[in-house]
């Protein structure tokens, strides 16, 4: 079986999901494997992802839409480490040898962690228990980068994000694509003290919200209800504070292949599937419905937001250009301060 037959039946057969395949008697794999019951489905997906991973150079380079589409669909959950570490490059990175070297050293940020490692997925059984091996190595984690980037130091919100890669993937792993993420997804301009580009953030989600949805739009000015007020966590931790995790890991698949890209989509397409709850209610109404209502949206599986979020207007040119025109006005506006000063 060839990789391209794999990945073209593989789209077929996940258009049929529940096709008959499914319950048919005969395995493949035999009984003793883990993977006995796993369905035809499951196995084929599981076949593919494993040729995948050991063929990735030239999966990247040629079959990259086969590629998002699948990730789209989300990773198996034993592909997660070694797929999320080959998406972001994590692998080999000469930083892994200095981790151990890291541990030993002090941290100005150790007490700002370590306060809030607590409540990083307390109803999670890894990280729940004080001094638990997860709360052990989330610390560790936090506290290594917290010395190589010492601009950024630590941020309340990564752990967030340390903690879901954590689930995955040994310490060291975990550090090594933490460090990928900050450098080369936005990230670390997102952690930044300034906070400037969670700021440019809001404004483009903002434009996109007023383009298409401008009702929605109209009603928020009106309850002074500003972009910050929700949307902000959604970007600093890709919806892990927002979503459960079944939803949110999801999510974070195709972030791990895209960019913060999907999060301005899944944004818009909740604002999207709410606004008419939304527009009946004032501002304390939209925070709660914001907290309460939207979280469990999607218990029943994160497939309906992701179609929606597909389903969203996206123009990268015209990003670029709001990004232009955010720093005009922010230019012009730390003109401004220094003439009042």
């Amino acid at each position: 079986m060839s990789l391209s037959w794999l990945l073209e039946t593989d789209s077929k057969s996940l258009r049929s999901m529940n096709g008959s395949r499914r319950n048919s008697g005969s395995s493949l794999v035999s009984s003793s494997s883990a993977s006995s019951n796993l369905s035809h489905l499951e196995e084929d997906t599981w076949i593919l992802w494993g040729r995948i991973v050991n063929e990735w150079e030239e999966v990247r380079k040629k079959k990259e839409k086969q590629l998002k589409d699948l990730v789209r669909k989300g990773i198996p959950h034993h592909f997660r480490a070694i797929v999320w570490q080959l998406l972001c490059n994590a692998q080999n990175m000469p930083i892994k040898d200095q981790y151990s070297e890291l541990l030993k050293m002090t941290s100005p940020c150790e007490k700002l962690i370590r306060r809030d490692i607590a409540r990083t997925y307390p109803e999670h059984e890894f990280f729940k228990e004080k001094d638990s091996l997860g709360q052990e190595v989330l610390f560790n984690v936090m506290k290594a980068y917290s010395l190589v980037d010492r601009e950024v130091g630590y941020c309340q919100g990564s752990a967030f994000i340390v903690g879901l890669l954590l689930m995955q993937m040994p310490e060291e792993e975990a550090f090594c694509v933490f460090v990928k993420l900050m450098q080369d997804y936005r990230l670390r301009e997102l952690f930044k003290p300034s906070m400037a580009e969670l700021g440019l953030c809001m404004y483009q989600f903002e434009s996109m919200i007023q383009e298409q949805l401008p009702e929605l739009h109209v009603h928020f000015q009106a309850q002074s209800f500003h972009t910050s007020m929700y949307a902000s966590s959604w970007f600093l931790t890709i919806f892990l504070t927002s979503f459960p995790l079944p939803v949110a890991t999801r999510i974070f698949d195709i972030f791990m292949c895209e960019g913060l890209e999907i999060v301005f989509r899944v944004g818009l397409a909740i604002l999207q599937m709410n606004q008419a709850e939304l527009i009946q209610l004032d501002m304390e109404g939209m925070l709660q419905h914001f907290q309460r209502v939207i979280p469990h949206q999607f218990d029943s599986g994160p497939d309906k937001v992701i179609q929606a979020a597909y389903q969203v207007k996206y123009n990268a040119k015209k990003m670029k250009k709001l990004e232009k025109d955010y720093t005009t006005i922010k230019t012009k506006e730390m003109e401004e301060q220094v003439e009042i000063k």
